[in-house]
């Protein structure tokens, strides 16, 4: 009797734990990019159950940063691993959104079958701009374009600039006026004086510290092609009007090969001959810490900044400078790159996909959502003043700092310090007024040139950066570089390029 008595109690505790099991979330795991987080708890003790509420998930976050998330992004996509149901990609990271879209790595999100986007993404499509989508748009695996990540509603045009130490300037007695009216080509005097005072008490100090690849389209005003992973292709811009082609047309040029980029790349030799660039940009292990390093201690004078609207604001406080950016086109421009600049994608070897729908609709739909993701617990790692503006709490802020822009809709934050109370509003009035690229929508296809990518990509590896900062002659190494290009097939992949340009055009 006792047995029986037992046997039922136990199966009387398995029955009344099945509602419970049933009703638990599921818990979803995200591989974030750029982030400085080394405590979360404080949030998902909040976020966790306010997820388990709304949507039945709670999620698992991987704070992936600039140096890691790469190595990390590259494993899961290149592996077929299920680590990750919802992972950061974008048209710069070495996951690449359009390449590994192809490649079957992320769920078609509008899929005609099975359409997550409509069926649990419906609040996200009201939110997000079009245009967005339309950018998004790219080839999967069965050669169909569809959407194959969430598109983060940030600065969705590019902003290249220069990034200004206006307070050390005008120790010197220096305007950011003679910055802009100097030009690239005419900052060694102004370099020469405030690298002197620097340096009087005997310290080392570079000016110029900067990010190569932006700095040569800064200069030349090329934007990143998508699809050109390796940065072999330039398309030139109409500065003075984005909206129209530039000095070579529609058309797509070795991006080593032009009369403005051996130019560019002699002033730099001339900049890093005289001592104003730091040497550590110049090598690849180094450079993205020194850059940024740099741009956070304020121990620089000129910069290089993807930037976006209202950074000044944020970076000032930061830094404890006056911080100015210098835009280098006459507008913001539109083109896949910038639209997929930040993405978040479901991986193929999910095995949630629904739920890590419903996450990224509420994510981007829903402000306690966002903003404690992005700034962490009021109280705890910020406060809000009496305009309502976010004041974050220095401690805690240095152990909680995801990247914004890396999570999604930054327009559903309330505005830091400084911003103004109608922050988002100004935001999204000014990316209104951004000009689409002539080439917009082309995604370059490189199966067709794959073998010659290869080879050729070798060789600029071994040249781009150091010509990018001045750290070789170009006197010698451009014609190198060059002849070595030429000899591993680099016309061909230009020729195909424009050959497929064209074809999207409808020329």
């Amino acid at each position: 009797m006792k047995k029986i008595l037992a046997l039922c109690l136990a199966a009387m505790l398995v029955l009344s734990a099945l509602p419970a099991l049933a009703d638990s979330p599921v818990e979803i795991s995200i591989l974030f990019e750029g982030c400085n987080v080394t405590d979360d708890a404080a949030v998902l003790e909040k976020l966790n159950p306010y997820l388990a509420e709304k949507i039945g998930v709670s999620i698992k976050p991987v704070w992936g940063t600039w140096g890691n998330f790469d190595d990390l992004a590259f494993n899961a996509v290149t592996t077929g691993s299920d680590e990750y149901d919802i992972l950061f990609t974008c048209s710069w990271t070495k996951n690449e959104y359009a390449p590994y879209a192809k490649k079957g790595a992320y769920v078609r999100l509008d899929d005609p079958d099975d359409n997550l986007l409509a069926d649990y993404g419906k609040e996200l499509c009201e939110v997000l701009p079009a245009l967005l989508f339309e950018g998004a748009m790219t080839e999967g695996p069965d050669g169909q374009k569809g959407i194959y990540a969430v598109p983060g509603f940030k600065d969705f045009a590019t902003m290249n600039t220069w990034d200004v130490n206006v307070t050390l300037l005008e120790k010197y007695g220096y305007t950011l006026d003679d910055v802009v009216s100097a030009g690239f080509y005419g900052w060694g005097d102004i370099f020469a004086a405030v690298k002197a005072g620097e340096e009087a008490d005997g310290s080392v100090f570079y000016p110029f510290i900067f990010e190569g690849a932006v700095a040569e389209r800064n200069v030349i005003g090329t934007p990143i092609v998508t699809g050109d992973a390796n940065s072999l292709l330039s398309y030139y811009m109409n500065v003075e009007d984005v909206s129209v082609p530039g000095a070579y047309g529609n058309t797509f040029v070795n991006k080593y090969a032009t009369p403005e980029f051996e130019k560019f790349v002699r002033q730099m030799r001339a900049y890093y001959e005289a001592g104003y660039i730091d040497p550590a940009v110049a090598i690849g292990e180094t450079a993205t810490d020194a850059w940024r390093n740099a741009q956070n201690t304020a121990n620089y004078l000129i910069s290089s900044e993807v930037s976006l609207y209202g950074y000044e604001f944020t970076t000032s406080e930061a830094r404890g400078i006056q911080v100015a950016y210098v835009m280098t086109t006459d507008a913001p421009y539109i083109d896949n790159t910038s639209v997929q600049g930040a993405m978040m994608a479901i991986s193929a070897n999910s095995a949630h996909p629904v739920e890590a729908m419903k996450f990224l609709n509420l994510l981007n739909t829903d402000p306690y959502v966002m903003t404690l993701i992005n700034y962490g617990v009021e109280g705890i790692h910020y406060n809000l003043n009496e305009a309502g503006e976010v004041e974050f709490v220095a401690d805690a802020r240095s152990t909680y700092s995801p990247w914004t822009n890396g999570v999604g809709n930054v327009t559903l934050l309330p505005p830091q310090k400084g911003q103004g109370a109608d922050f988002q509003e100004k935001f999204a009035e000014f990316y209104g007024g951004s000009k689409k690229l002539p080439i917009y929508g082309f995604t370059f296809d490189i199966k067709p040139v794959e073998t010659e990518i290869a080879a050729v990509a070798n060789v600029k590896e071994a040249y781009a950066l150091s010509l990018f900062t001045g750290a070789v002659d170009p006197e010698t190494a451009l014609p190198e570089l060059l002849s070595k290009l030429d000899a591993a097939g680099m016309q061909k992949i230009v020729d195909e390029a424009n050959a497929q340009l064209n074809a999207f055009l409808g020329n």
